[in-house]
């Protein structure tokens, strides 16, 4: 059974492991055991620590496989993005340029350095090993986390961002950040996406233009890519655009992958969610007939726990979980879980 559940420090070779796969790009999943370790010390102390708004805490989820022990996907949040140093993204805007005389007209595509997005909440650190990607396993790694907000609302800001990872080769050069970042950095996009996994994004993002860059004067290559995603990195896009996630309106200062962003009341784990009193089902060899694939979390903060199940639940009914199910949310009898639709 594949269970979702906050990470400890005890996974960190694991995470290590999952880490050393990730994209290029994920900067948030440095293949280091330092940084790894100190990503999982701070959500520990996240988990267990008093909180009435959104701050500086951070939310580091791992999805095991409870047969084998072994991890086969992460993912995390950070609930509030750019606490401690400036969240910086590209905004997609248009300039005007008029002659009235000459009677021309022009509107220009460019890109403004900015800090808009600082104070929301940021989904991070995803990774399914390949073999699962196509599988329901995806969607329990990234959707189970905003059933963690759905239950606990007052940790995170009232909308929610993340950054997909853009377009780069198998020799970790982007067509984005050649044509802009490097202009500024003598390093390749591959070199400057490891250091701001093993340091911050801030040192290089504030040693970025902070004029307006004109997107006709980039190469084709580069404008091509903005906005596109990252083979890998679509699986996460895909769910994400599905939950109500909308794209458009900022990109990623490095390689121009597309900046998600909606507001949390909105996103659909979140929206259509449910918290449902739980009745322990009797052990049963034939499948369940006529049920779906759910996902369901229990309601907790250091033993939050979600699985995907499937049932035959009826809105405004109780959900008849099976024994095993129960067991691995820490729900008994009477107990509520919060579920929605795969």
């Amino acid at each position: 059974m594949l269970v979702m559940r906050p990470a400890q420090m005890s996974d960190l070779a694991e995470v290590q492991r999952l880490a050393a796969d990730s994209p290029v790009g994920v900067t948030s999943l440095p293949d280091d055991s330092g940084r790894l370790g100190e990503k999982i010390g701070a959500s520990e102390a996240s988990f267990a620590a008093e909180v009435s708004f959104n701050g500086e805490e951070t939310y580091f989820f791992v999805l095991e496989d409870s047969d084998s022990g072994r991890l086969v996907g992460c993912s995390g949040i950070v609930a509030s993005a750019g606490y401690s140093e400036p969240f910086y993204s590209f905004r997609n805007e248009t300039f005007v340029h008029a002659a009235r005389e000459l009677k021309i007209h022009n509107k220009t595509h460019v890109l403004s350095l900015c800090h808009d997005l600082t104070g929301n909440s940021l989904l991070t650190s995803f990774y399914i090993e390949p073999g699962l990607v196509d599988s329901i396993a995806a969607e329990l790694v990234s959707r189970a986390r905003l059933l963690f907000v759905a239950n606990h609302p007052e940790r995170f800001a009232d909308a929610i961002v993340t950054e997909i990872v853009g377009q780069s080769d198998e020799n970790g050069d982007s067509p984005f950040w050649d044509a802009v970042g490097r202009n500024f950095f003598d390093i390749n996009y591959a070199e400057a996406e490891r250091l701001c996994g093993l340091k911050s994004r801030t040192f290089l993002a504030e040693l970025m233009p902070h004029y307006p860059i004109y997107v006709p004067l980039l190469p084709d290559s580069a404008q091509e890519a903005m906005g596109q995603v990252h083979p890998r990195a679509q699986i996460t896009f895909d769910i994400l655009m599905r939950e109500g996630f909308e794209t458009d309106h900022y990109i990623d200062i490095f390689d121009g992958g597309p900046t998600l962003h909606a507001r949390t009341s909105g996103i659909r784990s979140i929206a259509q969610s449910r918290m449902v009193p739980v009745a322990i089902l009797e052990e049963r060899r034939e499948p369940i007939r006529g049920g779906r694939p759910y996902l369901v979390s229990n309601g907790q903060l250091q033993d939050f726990r979600a699985l995907v199940v499937e049932l035959d639940w009826v809105p405004g009914k109780p959900v008849s979980l099976p024994g095993a199910a129960a067991e691995a949310l820490g729900a008994g009898e009477g107990a509520s879980v919060r579920l929605v639709a795969v």
